[in-house]
């Protein structure tokens, strides 16, 4: 859909493309906290957690146009028309994203309206959900014991798309990263044994990442479409399948801290 410009003579804002990180306000960039703070207008996509948006200036306007698997959500093209009226409006235009904008964040999308509309941009990346979702699980996706590489995929496919050819993850020595897999969970393990991955291989989801609300939900690829269906799992999760999966019972630092946490506000009182 072509976009519709306002007047070249029209003076321009400029806009700010924004990775949010997976969800702890610590884990912003001291860019990213700078320029929310100064904040003319912000769009902010779902998962987006309430930490980060109570950064945002009251004087600021918000509108939320994320997107989530299963429910109405604003279509990309009116995203990208959003964004360049404005910044036709306004001087410092927001755009926030969880994780990091250009890892399945259709960041290079929006930017290529904004360039097309001869609008200036900045893009502050953010710490992508594979890595906060990993570290904050107590699951390095590297580790030279177990893999040689590590993959990021994503769970969905733009309508019309190829069928995946899963022997190209299948590999014993490569740590695999589905993002917004949950939905496809039965199709990716169907896949991933038919390919010839083992049944046995460690599986973990990371339900709300680096929050309070983390939970990590450990089985194998033979399990993992009926653990995609526990009842507890909240969203945003990510998948990883692999071997690395197995460290998280000894590496899980930070679900040990929120464990204990109520044990020593109780010790206090």
């Amino acid at each position: 859909m072509a976009l519709l410009h306002l007047s070249d003579n029209q003076v321009k804002g400029k806009v700010y493309l924004l990775g949010s990180g997976p969800g702890d306000a610590d884990l912003l960039t001291v860019k990213a906290w700078r320029l929310l703070k100064t904040a003319d207008v912000v769009l902010y996509d779902a998962l987006v957690s309430d930490e980060i948006l109570a950064l945002i200036p009251a004087s600021a306007e918000k509108i939320k146009v994320g997107k989530r698997a299963g429910k109405h959500s604003a279509a990309q093209a009116e995203i990208n028309q959003l964004l360049v009226t404005k910044a036709f409006t306004r001087s410092r235009v927001i755009r926030l994203k969880g994780g990091d904008p250009f890892i399945f964040g259709r960041g290079g999308e929006e930017l290529q309206a904004l360039v097309a509309a001869n609008i200036e941009f900045e893009v502050v990346p953010g710490i992508t959900a594979a890595s906060g979702a990993s570290a904050y699980a107590g699951i390095p996706l590297t580790h030279r014991d177990f893999v040689r590489s590590v993959t990021f995929i994503t769970g969905h496919c733009q309508k019309n798309g190829e069928p995946v050819d899963w022997h190209y993850y299948a590999q014993a020595d490569n740590t695999l990263v589905v993002y917004m897999g949950i939905i496809n969970a039965a199709t990716i393990q169907q896949g991933l044994l038919a390919a010839g991955r083992s049944a046995n291989t460690p599986v973990a989801i990371i339900a709300k990442a680096s929050t309070s609300q983390q939970r990590s939900f450990i089985g194998t690829l033979g399990t993992l479409a009926e653990l995609a269906q526990t009842p507890e799992l909240q969203m945003p999760a990510l998948i990883i399948i692999g071997e690395v999966v197995s460290l998280s019972a000894e590496l899980n630092w930070f679900e040990q801290q929120l464990s204990a946490a109520p044990l020593a506000q109780l010790q206090e009182n």
